[in-house]
């Protein structure tokens, strides 16, 4: 752990096209020292509402894959400690106040883990597999760096201590069925061009055998029938994006081409 590290504290957003979502959390930083938003040349209104507040630092920077557009994100902060934020995601009053205090007196622990509370439109989702979600947020960057292999649900390398904050942060995850299904197709062609060059070939039993065990096991195991109609919907598409996944792979071995797609 380097403990020369000053404790202001950057905050990190990635974007594309977040104009529902972007004001209602930019508003909600305050206590940042500076606020950096890495913008994948959005089309709607998320530039004009993110230059409108005097504190933002607004970059636009073409998107390969979630970890590097992360990576080139924290190499424009002047800040040793980064609180990276979704534009779907809230700090509470508490959770808040914890990460100041946290930074503040923090000595030995290198990065902190978040849980969060998964938000379906405006209730909350108990279960269907995200009850024991946990997220890195808040690190500070001598000492961690995303990882290059991964090009979505992009993995934190930490050197160092680990702790993990107890007020949760609250994502707004499902808005609507037409936007939470474009993520998690988006999510579903990214990993499958992450298993085509890791030289993953397509099976066509996994095709079928995956996306039923995923449905399977968050709506029977992690009870996601128990969140009622939501919890369906919701373990639907994420098993949905596990069969886009492999068939985008065979698409992709098909061509035989390793040319990035977002």
């Amino acid at each position: 752990m380097n403990h020369n590290s000053n404790t202001e504290i950057s905050v990190l957003i990635i974007t594309l096209n977040e104009e529902n979502q972007i004001k209602a959390l930019l508003a909600d930083l305050d206590f940042a020292a500076e606020i950096i938003v890495v913008d994948s040349f959005s089309t709607d209104q998320t530039e004009a509402i993110c230059r409108s507040f005097k504190k933002v630092t607004f970059i636009q920077h073409k998107f390969e894959n979630y970890s590097s557009q992360r990576n080139f994100a924290i190499s424009q902060a002047k800040n040793d400690w980064i609180l990276f934020l979704d534009a779907d995601e809230r700090l509470t009053p508490a959770l808040k106040k914890e990460v100041l205090t946290t930074v503040k007196n923090n000595e030995t622990i290198a990065a902190f883990l978040f849980q969060r509370t998964f938000m379906f439109q405006e209730k909350v989702l108990h279960f269907s597999g995200n009850q024991t979600d946990k997220i890195f947020r808040l690190f500070n960057k001598n000492n961690a760096e995303y990882s290059k292999d991964r090009l979505v649900h992009e993995k934190l390398k930490v050197q160092g201590k680990v702790g993990i904050l107890k007020n949760k942060l609250v994502h707004y995850s499902y808005s609507s069925y037409d936007g939470y299904k474009a993520k998690t197709i988006r999510y579903g062609k990214l990993k499958a061009q992450e298993k085509f060059i890791k030289n993953q070939k397509p099976s066509f039993l996994l095709r079928f055998l995956h996306p039923t065990y995923n449905f399977m096991f968050n709506y029977i195991a992690r009870l996601g029938f128990l969140d009622g109609k939501k919890g369906l919907i919701i373990c639907y598409l994420n098993a949905n994006s596990v069969y886009i996944r492999y068939l985008e792979l065979d698409q992709l071995w098909n061509k035989n081409s390793l040319s990035p797609k977002q």
